[in-house]
């Protein structure tokens, strides 16, 4: 199951795409019961190969200065024809076009549903707005819990008798009190 920040770093990677100017931005959500290996591939293209090492850098460059998030392995920078990036929970394939039609991912992928950025946003908003939500609650219960403790610890404190002076403390006072 995706997570909340998986989905996070996946529409960052599809902005950074869209800063450098990517076509056809794709994100597929893959059925968790056929693919082992992620929850999302981010699928794009560049109108040629320096284009497609821009957008690979800018997305690797955003995701570490925002989520502090590197790539596990990035395949195909030398030719730049088809770059893969592979982030654990998403992958991004940077394809030039005529890769991206000849190889088809979006075909192969027949049981992964295509959802569109701003989808995706409203779900990541929907989930933060669900925690912000949740949480004056959780901090109200931890009060009440640290009341109730401080209040038990107040009345189960035992009050501790006052030191009192050793005799050798005693006597070396007298004396300091009558050499003066």
């Amino acid at each position: 199951m995706a997570t909340n920040e998986s989905k996070q770093l996946v529409l960052a990677a599809a902005e950074a795409a869209d800063s450098k100017k990517a076509e056809d931005i794709r994100i597929l959500q893959l059925d968790p019961s056929e693919s082992g290996l992620c929850d999302y591939f981010l699928i794009c293209n560049g109108t040629n190969e320096r284009q497609n090492d821009a957008i690979s850098d800018e997305i690797e460059l955003q995701l570490k200065k925002q989520f502090g998030v590197y790539a596990n392995s990035v395949e195909g920078r030398r030719q730049a024809e088809w770059i893969l990036m592979d982030y654990v929970d998403f992958i991004v394939h940077i394809f030039s076009p005529e890769k991206r039609e000849f190889y088809g991912l979006e075909r192969l992928r027949k049981s992964a549903t295509t959802i569109s950025v701003a989808e995706m946003n409203q779900e990541v908003a929907a989930k933060s707005r669900a925690v912000r939500e949740k949480t004056p609650a959780k901090k109200a219960a931890k009060k009440a819990v640290k009341k109730a403790v401080k209040k038990a610890s107040v009345k189960t404190a035992v009050k501790k008798p006052a030191a009192k002076k050793s005799p050798a403390k005693k006597a070396a006072k007298k004396a300091a009190g009558k050499k003066r």
